[in-house]
């Protein structure tokens, strides 16, 4: 394993007589069956799915098969749109549909059915409508910008309000764009642009903190290791200590190596060691980062913060905090900037996570599929420019302010 900086491994989170039919015994969902009792095979799958889920099962064992009847309701024409919306990741598994957990596809796609905008026949499965994001982004990470791609009733000019109307303040529709109906949102986005907001104080020196194997109290925050899933907790920061991040300033000189250290990622390399589950032989372990700008601090509520903007084809999971932390801990530790290339080889890395709270998906680019689209002149570009204000507005309110709130709150 490659040598890491100090704070890197710190941080590594009755019965009657009569006779009368035998009711079957309820059938073990096949999510609560024992590995060994699951079908491994195709012919195991359809043969189970056969004796258990189709209409002569249940005519076998004695039940009265349910007619499928589609609801009837008028035909409305439908359009492949890109619809482009914001959102607070606040509470939220993340964007992606899933089916045990809250996430802002699901609420998007609900407001949609109510809203008319998804007729009811579709309003079974997504992917009825094709439906289909140009970014997943993980739990609680926000985004200024992001599209989902579906065939979208689009008759009612009110539709966007309507759909809002049936959206938590947190999540909001900006508006949709007729596109090709070959449009894809995924495969024919050409990068992503991410913004990560980080407090300065994190360039301070670790404070002496003890550790315990069971909480002390009730705000102690919870850490558990990178390397066994050890867990630790430690107690929040005392007033005295907060008052002395607040009143923090970062150095020129630690701005300036944090600039080069984030500079590092820029390019094409192996992310093996800033993702989980990848190998580094896999080929999709390479990314290539167009680029990566650290702007000036800025003060919110007298605590510093730097805005850290990163452009890239693709991200894989925990990506960007893992290169956030890398880049944060090198120069906190005072560890020459040579240890980040080292990550892109073949040894394995543990690599702690910066939090979730301050990422954020600024918006994903399709500069190919607009400049056909714009020789063509059969459609609109996919600009978000378009709702500029309405989106800073958004951010502010329900972003960055939310983040600085959190901040200061959790001290996460």
């Amino acid at each position: 394993m490659s040598a890491v900086p100090a704070a890197v491994e710190k941080l590594d989170t009755s019965s009657s007589k009569e006779s009368v039919p035998k009711e079957s015994p309820p059938k073990e969902s096949p999510r609560n069956e024992s590995p060994a009792a699951r079908k491994k095979t195709s012919r195991q799958r359809k043969e189970h799915f056969q004796s258990t889920c189709t209409r002569k099962s249940a005519e076998d064992n004695g039940a009265e098969p349910v007619p499928f009847e589609p609801i009837v309701e008028p035909r409305l024409p439908k359009k492949k749109v890109a619809l482009l919306l914001g959102f607070n990741g606040t509470g939220f598994q993340g964007m992606q549909i899933n089916p045990t957990a809250r996430s802002i596809e699901s609420e998007v796609f609900e407001a949609l059915c109510k809203a008319g905008a998804v007729s009811q026949n579709n309003a079974v499965d997504p992917k009825k409508v094709q439906l289909m994001r140009a970014a997943r982004t993980d739990k609680g990470v926000h985004a200024a910008g992001n599209i989902i791609s579906l065939k979208m009733i689009v008759e009612d000019p009110d539709i966007v309000k309507k759909v809002n109307s049936h959206l938590s303040e947190q999540i909001r529709v900006w508006g949709f764009v007729e596109t090709q109906r070959s449009f894809h949102a995924k495969n024919m986005c050409d990068s992503r642009v991410y913004e990560y907001l980080l407090p300065t104080y994190a360039f301070m020196k670790p404070a002496k903190k003890e550790y315990y194997t069971a909480p002390t109290s009730e705000t102690d925050l919870r850490i558990t290791s990178n390397v066994n899933d050890e867990v630790r907790y430690v107690a929040l920061s005392t007033k005295e200590e907060m008052a002395e991040k607040y009143t923090y300033r970062i150095s020129p000189e630690n701005l300036d190596n944090f600039r080069k250290a984030m500079a590092c990622f820029q390019g094409t390399h192996n992310f093996h060691n800033y993702t989980i589950g990848q190998s580094y032989t896999d080929k999709s372990s390479n990314r290539y980062m167009i680029s990566i700008q650290v702007d000036d601090p800025f003060c919110i509520h007298g605590m510093e913060w730097l805005s850290i903007k990163l452009h890239g084809q693709s991200f894989m999971l925990h990506q960007i905090r893992k290169m956030i932390s890398m880049a944060l801990l090198t120069v906190r530790s005072e560890t020459p900037l040579s240890i980040i290339p080292k990550t892109f080889a073949s040894a394995k890395v543990n690599i702690p996570k910066a939090p979730a709270l301050g990422l954020l998906l600024e918006r994903p680019i399709f500069t190919v599929y607009n400049r056909k689209v714009e020789e063509k002149g059969e459609r609109q570009q996919i600009d978000f420019d378009v709702y500029k204000d309405t989106i800073d507005d958004f951010k502010k309110r329900w972003i960055y302010d939310k983040i600085f709130e959190n901040e200061k709150a959790e001290q996460v």
